[in-house]
């Protein structure tokens, strides 16, 4: 997978909706590497797009990340529902797993950036 590295400037935190998500894609084809953000509040988060249960990408359409209310990360393809804070899956086929966090951090001007590694 192409994951482009540590420090890459993802986009300027005001370009994600609070509460929102935005969605990036590096590479392609089996080099493709696929990561979200989700604002919410005081939280930003970063997950790769990655189903646990399937291996598929959690949206259907560009950035639709989100439950309905903005209070959960949906899986567009089965319906499973996961914490924003965690990644944890707390409904749907999946219940028990987990979306891979991705460590980002927030510079001086307020960019978005891939971190060293992924939190715990």
């Amino acid at each position: 997978m192409t994951r482009p590295a540590p420090g890459t400037v993802l986009c300027p935190l005001d370009d994600i909706a609070d509460p929102g998500a935005r969605g990036f894609v590096f590479g392609g084809g089996t080099t493709r590497w696929e990561v979200f953000v989700i604002r919410h509040g005081g939280l930003v988060r970063g997950y790769e797009n990655s189903c646990p249960h399937t291996g598929t990408p959690l949206e259907t359409l560009p950035d639709r990340f989100l439950t309905a209310d903005q209070s959960q990360i949906l899986c567009s393809t089965h319906g499973a529902r996961f914490r924003l804070d965690d990644g944890h899956c707390v409904a749907g086929p999946c219940v028990g797993d987990r979306l891979a966090a991705v460590a980002l951090s927030i510079d001086d001007d307020g960019r978005v950036r891939l971190g060293d590694e992924a939190p715990e």
